[in-house]
Formats: C-alpha cells, structure tokens, sequence
C-alpha cells in the first residue's frame, strides 16, 4: 500500500498529464490535424468553398431549402420544394441596413434573410491564437474598437438565419432564395423610439409572404412575423420553416488552450438539452429529438449564441443536416393552417442573436439560458454564478466579485481544508523518518509498505488524510472554472490598472507570474518527496503550470491566484496551530 505522498504525487501527475494531452489535442486541432478524441480536423477556408454571396435561387434539389413537414398534407417524407418561380438567379440585390443602439444589421432582400449582425456592446478580443500572435509579431494591429460579428455570410464566412415557406411537391412557394421588395419605412431606431419594423414581400405560386422584423431598444431579441397571403384560387397549407446555416468552422481567436463548444443545439421539455457536433451530423449519428409542440433551436459558440423560438404549443417537425461540405443546417418546420383564396394566416416568431446573458434568455423562452453550458457540473456551477452576480450586484466589479466568490467558497472548504493541512503537516514532520527507512529497507517494497504503516500507526497519521480532503472539493472548482470561462458577464469587463478584459489573457502577463510564485511557495509548504528525481519534477510544476496559464483568461486566473493565496494562509494557520499545540522540550 502506497504512503500518502505517494497518492498526492499521482493525483499530481494525473493532472500534469492531463494538461499536457489537452494542450497537445488544442495544438493538433489548431494545425488541421484529427483530435486525439476523435472527430474530423478542423476544416480551412479553402477546403469549405463558401461562395462570396449566397445564391439568389435555388436549383432543384437545393439541400439548403428543407423538405416540407412529413406531417403537413400532401406532403412526402425527404421531398424537396421546388425552385422559385422562373428558376434563373436573381440580380445581385442591395441589402438593407437596420441600426440600434445594439446591432447593426444587414437583410439581403433575395430571401430577405439576415445575412450580417455585428453587436455594438461587444467588442472584438484580441486573437491568442497562434495565427493572432504572428500578426501581432509581425507589426499588424488587432482592431479592439471593431463589433463582434455574429452573422455574416461573406467569402469567409458563413452564418446566417433564414426562413421560408415549403409546401407539397411541385409547389413554389417563397422561401430564402426568392427576390423579397423591401417595403417604405424607417431603418434607424430614432431617439424616442422603442421599437423599429422592417417588411418584405415577395410572391410565388400564388402565395404572397411579407415578412416584418421588429428590432427593440436595448435589446436583443428580434420578433419576426410572417404573414401568409393566398392570391390563388385553391386553398393552400403551406408550412413555414425556420433554419439557422452556418460553417463548421471554430470562431476567429477560439482554438486556445482550452476549449469550448461550436454547433447546433434542441431543446423540447420532454427531452430537454441536446449538444449536437458537426461531426455527428456528417455521420448521419446526430441525436436529438425530432418533433415537438414546444423548445426551441440554436447555434452555439463561446460566449455568443442565436436561437429561433417557434410558438409554443404548435407542433413542428426539427431537422439538422449537412447542406454542402462544411456547411450545416439546423432548423424546424411548422405546419401552418390551410389558408383558403383571399385568405391570411400570421405566425410569430422570436429570433435571438446576441451573448449568452442567462437572464435574458431565461426569459424569452423555458431552458434557453442552458446554451451557457456547464456540462454535468451544472447543478454546482448554477448557484456558484447566482453567488457571483450577487457579489458583482454589491461591488458593481466583476473582478472584485470573482474574489468574494473564491473567499467564499474557501471558507466553506475550511474544515476539509484544514484536516488536509494537518495531515500534511504531519506527514512534513515524518519525513526525515520515512527517507530513513527507504534507505534502510531500499527495493524491499513489502517490508518498506509494512515499516510506513507502522510508523503512520504510532504517529496516528492516516496517509490519505491529505487527499480524500481535496477530491472532495475538486467537482466545486471545476464547476466554478467552467462558470467563469463560460460565463460572457467576463467579456470586455475591467478589474484594476492593466487588466481591462478579464476574459482574454492579462496583457503583462502579471498574474500568471503571481500564480507561479504562490504555487512554488505551496511547494515549499508540502513534505518534499524523498526521491530527489520526484522533488525536482515537483519543483518545476509551479512553472510549467504558471506557463500554461499564460494564455488563460484573467478571470481565471485571478481566480487561482486568490484560491492558492488563501490556500497557503490557511495552510500556514494549521500548521502554526500544530505547533503551538506541541508540548515544549
């Protein structure tokens, strides 16, 4: 049976292994080259082949128009709609500019699909990356006055939310690739005004479709109305389809030393959360519920995320699949009512595009605030973030905020703390003693084991005193680092003097420095291992961690230089206490 030290030195290596792999798999990913866990390479720009503009009308066969609802009349199961009227692109068209206070946004009238969204309260970070640092090298600024994009199609680009009618085979319907006029009205939220309305119209087969985007003050949820028109002479039951395309390539400046999920989401409440990889969807292997009367659907990337949200209570069919090479769809069809000759039918929608704020999205629909994902921490990270906007509501700095939470949850770990510091504590103590017999017994490792237990037994030392202690705090820490790296709250927001982003790496580098003095001051607290190779190995962990921590997000290590802080004063409390308590002589 291995002594205590032994253990901690595994723990510690496990987690020095696992960092190297991690970081290791980012650099694979980061060149091109197939995750150690799976999954295809990242693929290039080039490989992608995204077009400069999206086509203006869809061939037949055209992957990016869905099929229409297996359960709408008529309808077959996988049948595609058939092209606009005419089949013959469409002239190049100028898209249509709406701004508020919050976006600024583009809809190409061919589809009148939201084809650019740029954020005005988030601002670009700078690109850690290794592509990012070469710029930087070589004398090219990075621009950290320019909007995030979100949507964008564009020759490097791909994202963009569309919808569109489907209908039985053979029907041509208006849908993302038919030419919409843009009707007279205001494009530019005026002071004094809450809201501004942006229409479109266009007509095939005999349907008219004018679709109405009303953008909000302070807000990033677009509503979007879609009035259904039949000008024909027979009753039609068209379905409207909601679709979110996008690239399957990583945001610029997200391959990093860690990483964090890109693709499409579900959510239904009989099914709850679904992650889906792009990976799964080239496999045809993607599962998520198919149906539903209720949920929503999204695209997901750090810190950012646009979701459509149906009306609930409507039944409607959801798809994802691959539209082209690199290229992916996620989406959902609901039926409309058979709208008679001269009739109208109105569906409402909510489009969302913006950060992941978890409040706001709570509020615009049951589980969309999930897409800030702490995997099967969750039910730790949720109240550790409660905790931290709280903190954040009383000092109104999220950096000052992140240390409050650290305190807070290190005094509750006290206890458990503090039985680990003793243990070590005594095991520093015996350490002379416990190099005496390895010495003594040297590659006798059943009479080492059996001398060591002894010695423990005599001194009253349980040799996993120090550990068990540890592992029980170790699901709270991760779950608190997953609250702040996923958490947007961090994005753009300032803590004191040179750090004025605590979710991009400190610009001087101070923090991690001061990471790596306080973990080689904790080293010099714990029993030092007997074997000379394993001391100097240890030694050298506070520099090969604080190295990694470079590239970390200040957040994060704000958080682990306050952790390690509060750990070497309590460490140093016990064992103050210990000596104290000593008889003298």
């Amino acid at each position: 049976m291995k002594d205590g030290m032994d253990i901690q030195r595994t723990i510690l290596w496990i987690i020095f292994g696992m960092s190297l792999l991690f970081l290791y798999d980012n650099w694979q990913r980061e060149h091109g080259r197939p995750s150690l866990f799976g999954g295809p390479p990242p693929q290039t720009q080039a490989a992608k082949g995204a077009p400069e503009t999206a086509p203006t009308a869809a061939p037949a066969g055209d992957a990016s128009v869905p099929a229409a609802a297996p359960s709408q009349p008529g309808a077959q199961p996988g049948a595609v709609a058939a092209p606009p009227a005419g089949g013959a692109p469409a002239p190049a068209a100028q898209r249509v500019r709406i701004e508020t206070d919050m976006v600024i946004a583009d809809i190409d009238p061919n589809g009148a699909l939201l084809s650019h969204l740029e954020l005005r309260k988030q601002k670009v970070a700078p690109d850690w990356t290794a592509a990012g640092l070469m710029s930087l090298v070589t004398g090219k600024k990075q621009d950290r006055e320019a909007n995030v994009v979100l949507l964008d199609v564009s020759a490097h680009r791909v994202y963009t939310a569309q919808t569109g009618l489907v209908g039985a085979p053979g029907a041509s319907l208006p849908n993302h690739r038919t030419p919409f006029t843009p009707l007279e009205g205001p494009r530019t939220l005026q002071p004094g005004q809450d809201t501004v309305e942006v229409k479109f119209a266009a007509e095939a087969g005999g349907v008219k479709l004018i679709k109405t985007y009303t953008f909000k003050r302070g807000r990033y949820d677009i509503d979007v109305k879609h009035e259904v028109v039949n000008e024909g002479a027979q009753p039609v039951a068209p379905s409207l389809y909601l679709q979110l395309l996008r690239d399957g390539n990583k945001p610029e400046g997200e391959s990093g030393p860690y990483s964090t999920f890109t693709g499409p989401a579900v959510y239904t409440d009989a099914d709850k959360f679904h992650k889906i990889e792009f990976s799964d969807i080239e496999k045809n292997k993607a599962s998520y519920p198919k149906s539903a009367k209720d949920g929503w659907i999204a695209m997901i990337q750090h810190y950012f995320v646009s979701a459509w949200v149906p009306p609930q209570g409507v039944q409607r069919e959801i798809y994802a699949r691959e539209v082209d090479k690199n290229l992916f769809a996620i989406g959902s069809i609901v039926p409309l009512p058979q709208i008679a000759p001269g009739a109208s039918a109105t569906s409402q929608e909510i489009l969302y595009v913006g950060p992941q704020d978890q409040n706001a999205l709570k509020a615009l629909a049951p589980g969309l605030d999930l897409v800030v994902d702490y995997g099967w921490l969750t039910f730790i990270a949720k109240p550790l973030f409660w905790l931290l906007e709280f903190f954040h509501g009383l000092v109104g700095n999220w950096g000052w905020a992140i240390i409050l939470l650290t305190i807070c949850v290190k005094g509750a770990f006290y206890p458990l703390s503090a039985a680990s510091y003793k243990s070590m504590a005594r095991m520093k103590e015996v350490t002379p003693r416990l190099m005496k017999l390895r010495e003594q017994y040297g590659d006798d490792k059943q009479k080492l084991n059996v001398a060591m237990m002894e010695l423990y037994k005599t001194e009253k030392i349980n040799p996993l005193g120090g550990c068990l202690p540890i592992l029980v705090q170790i699901p709270v820490f991760i779950a608190l680092y997953w609250v702040l790296l996923a958490s947007v709250e961090m994005r753009n927001a300032p803590w004191i003097l040179w750090v004025k982003d605590l979710a991009t790496p400190d610009p001087w580098f101070i923090l991690p420095l001061v990471m790596m003095a306080s973990m080689f001051v904790q080293y010099k607290l714990n029993p030092t291992p007997p074997d000379p190779v394993q001391a100097k190995v240890m030694a050298a962990m506070p520099f090969i961690f604080g190295v990694m921590f470079f590239l970390f997000p200040a957040g994060l290590v704000l958080y682990w230089v306050v952790n390690n802080v509060l750990s070497i004063l309590q460490q140093w409390y016990v064992t103050r206490q210990i000596a104290k308590a000593k008889p003298v002589g």
